[in-house]
């Protein structure tokens, strides 16, 4: 039952990030307001993969590089999305900080996952 919940979290945390992605400028969630700093944005943007990447590591235990690899997948495919939206621009800037956030969220997870025990086989 603990993998269904792990993959309904991971789902909607997708899904909230592909919305708050792919939404007009004037419909996309903001934290404090629409006229928050950068600095703002880029720890939603970094937390909001972060938390997906640790999610998937949960789903992937022992597959750091897949779990990386879709992370970095999603963040570039979302990014490549945004040319098609008239109001958004994509820069390669999000995409970095974006696939930070989604590497750095595995990397505790799977520190996580080196120390619990593992179930009899």
């Amino acid at each position: 039952m603990r993998r269904n919940h792990l993959i309904a979290a991971a789902v909607i945390c997708l899904v909230l990030i592909v919305y708050a992605t792919l939404a007009k400028l004037a419909g996309r969630p903001a934290l404090m307001g629409h006229a928050e700093a950068y600095w703002v944005v880029v720890i939603e943007r970094f937390s909001a993969y972060g938390l997906l990447g640790f999610l998937l590591s949960f789903l992937l235990p022992g597959r750091v590089k897949l779990a990386c690899a879709f992370v970095i997948a999603v963040a570039v495919g979302l990014e490549v999305l945004q040319a098609v939206t008239p109001d958004r621009d994509p820069r390669f800037i999000d995409v970095l900080q974006k696939a930070a956030g989604g590497t750095v969220g595995v990397l505790p997870a799977q520190t996580i996952l080196a120390f619990l025990p593992r179930p009899p086989s």
